[in-house]
């Protein structure tokens, strides 16, 4: 175990962020002197839970968050400072609720399975203006503008100094480019086990909310920020790994498109419980604009609205683009780091223990012809939607928790419930004069 204070010494650490994700995928943190860190590390550092997205009341004790050492990051822009991620504690026993701790259980059944899950993000995000209310680069006007040349050399000096840091961090990147809206970007590094991508995925979102604002934009993940452009993704690559002989436990060339019968199993619990996991993977009101949106002007939405599978073929919600692994199209750029990792664990791990069929693979374009498609379930069409059909699986939600799926049910209902009592603009263009 990496010890933080010798880490500090070694490394000039000045300050440690001590971070936590909550219920609602906000980053919190206390900023610890090096000189308090060896207790930190030993005892954890004290929230109020209640004063963030936990179902937790003022009456309840203080929450701990535990830094864990192995998650220690050294801020490549501001060196005397680390950030850590941490787990969340209190009285002794770890937080059901708290996301990390989810997924590091789930992490745990599937060791205890004899497997490891790998995944790799592809997160997707605007720049705007800093009061975020359009696109910060006026230029970016194409009809058509996914991999933009102009467009992203354009934002070469953030893009590229983004990137030097995860180079420098050793996460491998390997490519960056503009997408599909305008004023939209995606950088993609190397897959890794579950927890580490969600430690990473957790950071770069911090690491680019921050380049932004040192360029004078603001960045936003938010599923569709603009209305008639591409809604920012998440997509996921997942493969399974058998620990005991390192072998890809998703390959074999015999098997349609390369996907092994434990493969096969893993994606027929993703299909089962798809409208489900929707609710973790697509978690606002905002997502559902973006799965359940029209064509934009570019001529795609990148996003499904029908659970349905196939081979090389973007128009599906899950694609298996090559031998070994798929891609999981279904999340969004408000998923929880660490809940997104936690419920391709969940569901996939359902569908080895009961050896679920995913059901033939289609491969007609689900942009042009989806009307016929006579059998696939439907995805939620809004949030409510989404709490009902998790709150209806009662298999999902036991293998995510039933503590943590009655906090943040209890907490989404809320929203919607908030949601719901906004008087929009709509409504008053649209009913003011009845």
């Amino acid at each position: 175990m990496t010890n933080l204070a010798t880490f500090a010494r070694e490394n000039g650490i000045k300050y440690f962020m001590i971070s936590y994700t909550d219920l609602f995928g906000s980053q919190r943190t206390k900023l610890v002197p090096t000189s308090a860190i060896g207790d930190m590390q030993k005892d954890g550092a004290g929230f109020a839970g209640f004063a963030t997205w936990f179902d937790l009341t003022p009456a309840h004790p203080d929450m701990l968050a535990m830094p864990d050492p192995s998650a220690v990051i050294q801020l490549p822009w501001k060196k005397e400072v680390a950030w850590v991620a941490a787990s969340c504690m209190m009285e002794g026993t770890d937080l059901a609720q708290a996301p990390r701790n989810v997924l590091q259980k789930l992490v745990k059944e599937a060791a205890d399975m004899g497997l490891t899950v790998k995944t790799g993000i592809e997160p997707e995000f605007h720049l705007l203006n800093p009061d975020g209310t359009t696109i910060a680069d006026t230029a970016d006007t194409a009809t058509k503008p996914c991999y933009d040349q102009l467009a992203i050399m354009r934002r070469y000096d953030m893009i590229s100094e983004i990137c030097d840091y995860m180079a420098e961090l050793g996460w491998e990147p390997y490519q960056n480019d503009h997408e599909d809206a305008n004023g939209q970007f995606e950088m993609n590094w190397i897959y890794d086990d579950a927890l580490l991508t969600a430690d990473r995925h957790s950071f770069f979102k911090f690491m680019v909310h921050t380049m932004a604002e040192k360029y004078g934009l603001r960045a936003t993940f938010m599923p569709k920020p603009i209305m008639g452009l591409t809604g920012n993704g998440c997509h996921a690559h997942i493969s399974v790994w058998d620990t005991k002989t390192g072998d890809n436990a998703f390959a074999d060339d015999d098997k349609e498109l390369g996907l092994s019968e434990r493969g096969r199993h893993f994606l027929g619990g993703i299909m089962k419980h798809a409208s489900a996991l929707a609710f973790i993977t697509n978690p606002t009101v905002n997502s559902y604009k973006r799965i359940n949106a029209p064509r934009t002007a570019s001529g795609a939405t990148w996003a499904p609205n029908s659970v349905t599978w196939t081979g090389n073929n973007r128009t599906h919600m899950v694609r298996v683009p090559g031998p070994g692994r798929f891609e999981l199209r279904l999340p969004d750029g408000a998923v929880n780091p660490y809940l997104l990792q936690a419920v391709i664990i969940a569901a996939g791990l359902s569908g080895l223990k009961s050896k679920a069929d995913p059901g033939p693979r289609s491969d007609i374009d689900m942009y042009a012809e989806a009307c016929d498609v006579k059998d696939a379930p439907k995805l939620p069409l809004n949030l409510l939607d989404a709490i009902r059909t998790y709150d209806a699986d009662k298999e999902l939600k036991a293998a995510m928790g039933e503590e943590f799926s009655a906090a943040y049910m209890k907490l989404k209902t809320n929203e919607w419930n908030s949601y719901c009592s906004h008087l929009s603009q709509w409504e008053r263009d649209n009913t003011l004069n009845i």
